[in-house]
């Protein structure tokens, strides 16, 4: 009876979250899939021709997606990399005996309150005209220029900002690892003689792998799904040179009026990411238990 009870008061609490997650996500995922075999421009008074797969056989000729998915993979690779090696120094920084620990922390963590259009333009107007100052009063215009300008530095100027943005969120998780590491084994490495290199190798990134696991989640999901600093930072130029999944897809669905074509590209857009993502938990999950 008491097992009833409780089943009871566990659905009432976790139907209303799963009313808005069927709502929000599986039946527009579901419809959106539907749509991935039709060629329709979105509009409702048109017809909507049923076009099978041709959607999908259309994505291995389209030029201009392949490069996309490309320069996704490449700026995810720079973004998970950055954020994580960022993060996790100002997480090592502010754990260890800093008077300024709090502050740091605090100022670390600052630019993830800030929405990613918000930004995307505030970094523009730094990379558009505090860095050719700088470089101009410097010398150093080699290195302070217009980064947005230039195709081949458009990217890595995405991918800073990204880093300054998630870094703080991500050093929080790990700030939160390295706290849950009992003491007394740090204090033991330290008693025999371990130098703080080899506490980090040996003890501290071992024990940090649930951290880790969330922490490559996280910036993968986001650093392949980033539209709003894509959008206000580069608008996805120069020459589509940081044209980004999420925003060939918006711009096929709502600039070119190619829903269903657009569809089949968010759908495999989802797949890609499923894939990755869950490949990585297990292979960070799997570090968990063998330590």
């Amino acid at each position: 009876m008491a097992k009833r009870k409780n089943w009871g008061w566990y659905a009432l609490f976790v139907a209303p979250l799963l009313l808005i997650f069927v709502t929000v996500v599986i039946i527009p995922f579901i419809i959106g899939v539907f749509y991935s075999f039709f060629e329709w421009d979105g509009i409702r008074a048109n017809p909507m021709e049923f076009v099978g797969l041709e959607n999908y056989a259309q994505l291995f000729s389209d030029s201009r997606f392949i490069d996309s998915a490309w320069i996704t993979i490449k700026f995810t690779f720079l973004a998970v990399i950055a954020v994580n090696v960022v993060g996790l120094t100002f997480a090592l920084l502010v754990t260890s005996k800093l008077r300024t620990a709090n502050i740091a922390r605090t100022f670390v963590f600052m630019p993830y309150l800030i929405g990613g259009l918000l930004l995307g333009y505030i970094w523009k107007f730094v990379f558009s005209d505090v860095f050719v100052l700088i470089g101009e009063w410097t010398g150093l215009d080699t290195i302070f220029f217009n980064w947005l300008m230039h195709p081949d530095y458009a990217l890595y100027a995405l991918v800073f900002v990204f880093t300054w943005q998630m870094a703080g969120y991500i050093m929080i998780i790990y700030i939160a690892g390295i706290q849950s590491i009992p003491g007394e084994v740090i204090e033991a490495s330290k008693i025999d003689g371990a130098s703080l290199w080899q506490r980090n190798r040996k003890i501290v990134f071992p024990l940090l792998m649930p951290s880790f696991t969330i922490s490559l989640f996280l910036t993968l999901s986001l650093a392949f799904k980033i539209y709003d600093t894509n959008l206000s930072l580069t608008g996805g130029g120069p020459a589509n040179a940081t044209e980004l999944f999420a925003m060939n897809i918006y711009n096929e669905i709502f600039g070119y009026a190619n829903y269903g074509y657009g569809q089949a590209k968010a759908v495999i857009f989802f797949l890609i990411i499923a894939v990755i993502a869950l490949t990585q938990v297990y292979i960070t999950k799997k570090r968990e238990v063998e330590m």
